[in-house]
């Protein structure tokens, strides 16, 4: 069949067709897909979501209310691509289907609601105004209140999206203050790297940021943190607004010397496959810088591994489980890297996790926007880590991080959950795990 002509009210018409043609519909995804594995409805599995989005491009199919639920419900996990013999590029095809979808939405656009404008697009991606924000639940989680009033009749007062970003927060740890712009290397100098911290795990993870600075430091590097950088942009491009979130890349574009530098690192997953991604987005007149940028990104795992980490010295006799997060494993490939750094911490004995690589429902925001599915797949991965025994999980990304730590909050059993860096920290320090 040959792609459609290029039309302005269809979501696919800016697709490369051919990415739609490497499915062959196998089928050998669907066991990998979270939404499938939770409802079994074809239409919410990965080749089902490709036939309707190929079958709208080709004007087989109206872009009706019933097809864009089940093309919102995707976690854009990408665990397909890890799955597919075919080397199909899912993310090339449901990321840039939804936010043409979303554009071209006349009636009902979800970015345009007012928890996408006020806190979504207003809130988070800033983190002085995050820090601000959060006083008030600093204070009302030192008194009891945040419990209280979510466990009483005053929580219908509360819209149901607010309700679920209070549960969602971590106990509040004291602010360690920002990262200064330079941090020199210890001992014998081996790289020098650019450290991106991003917007919400500056300002919920910022003893982790810390952590991964001095263990750069102890591997001998000099760590560059650039004080112009800004949100990734993945926050707004995942809710279909592709240009503020181009904005925002543009602005990182600025703010890192890549000239100067060996690599840009992350330590968030989310953070890094849009960085990594940046080159592909948007096909204008920069995108040559952007694949630039996105040439120099390595999440921070990835970076030390390939460096060879200098094994730390402290004893962690803990068991701990490994929670694969889907943008570092599916989106980024990364996945023997932390496993390989955290064995060799004297002490740490590592279980492996069954089912490490299915989502935990966190996906970016999917948590707050889609809480009936994220809670059943929160329910899943609680129900795995269990089964290890540990009482430290691992993982490393900011919203898996917050979306386990609810899930073991609201069953009664509170673990450690903890990013690969905080726990390398302590061992070059030779603190234990608190």
């Amino acid at each position: 069949m040959q792609p459609p002509a290029a039309d302005k009210t269809n979501p696919g018409a800016g697709i490369d067709y051919g990415l739609f043609l490497d499915c062959v519909h196998c089928g050998l995804c669907t066991a990998s897909c979270p939404t499938y594995a939770e409802d079994g409805n074809e239409n919410d599995s990965p080749r089902g979501r490709i036939y309707l989005m190929r079958a709208v491009t080709d004007g087989r199919l109206e872009m009706n209310h019933q097809v864009k639920r089940h093309l919102e419900l995707c976690l854009d996990c990408r665990a397909c691509e890890s799955a597919c013999p075919s080397g199909v590029q899912y993310g090339k095809l449901i990321e840039p289907f939804r936010v043409a979808m979303e554009e071209q939405s006349t009636d009902d656009r979800k970015s345009e609601d007012w928890f996408h404008r006020l806190i979504l697009f207003g809130l988070f991606p800033y983190p002085e105004r995050m820090r601000k924000s959060l006083w008030p639940a600093r204070i009302a989680q030192r008194l009891g209140l945040d419990r209280l009033v979510l466990n009483s009749p005053l929580r219908r007062l509360i819209p149901s999206r607010l309700q679920r970003l209070m549960s969602l927060l971590p106990p509040l740890k004291k602010d360690p203050g920002p990262l200064p712009r330079v941090l020199p290397a210890i001992g014998k100098p081996r790289a020098r790297v650019a450290m991106f911290t991003g917007c919400v795990a500056d300002v919920m993870f910022r003893q982790t940021h810390w952590a991964t600075a001095r263990v750069l430091q102890e591997n001998g590097c000099d760590v560059i943190v650039p004080d112009s950088q800004v949100c990734c942009g993945a926050i707004h491009y995942h809710a279909g607004a592709s240009d503020p979130a181009r904005e925002l890349a543009d602005q990182n574009l600025q703010a890192f010397d890549l000239d100067d530098v060996d690599a840009v690192l992350v330590n968030v997953a989310g953070c890094g496959s849009m960085l990594k991604d940046y080159g592909h987005h948007w096909p204008d007149a920069r995108q040559a810088e952007r694949e630039r940028f996105a040439g120099k990104v390595r999440d921070v795992s990835e970076f030390l591994d390939e460096l060879g980490l200098i094994p730390p010295q402290g004893e962690l006799n803990i068991t701990a489980t490994y929670h694969d997060a889907c943008h570092l494993a599916h989106a980024q490939q990364v996945r023997d890297q932390p496993r390989r750094l955290l064995k060799q911490i004297p002490g740490l004995k590592l279980k492996e996790l069954p089912e490490s690589e299915i989502c935990c429902g966190a996906a970016g925001t999917y948590n707050l926007t889609e809480p009936d599915m994220a809670d059943r797949l929160a329910r899943r991965k609680w129900e795995n880590i269990k089964k290890t025994g540990a009482r430290v999980v691992v993982t490393a990304n900011a919203g898996c991080l917050l979306q386990i730590a609810r899930e073991s909050r609201n069953q009664g059993e509170p673990l450690a959950i903890v990013h690969p860096m905080d726990l390398l920290d302590l061992s070059y320090r030779r603190q234990p795990l608190n």
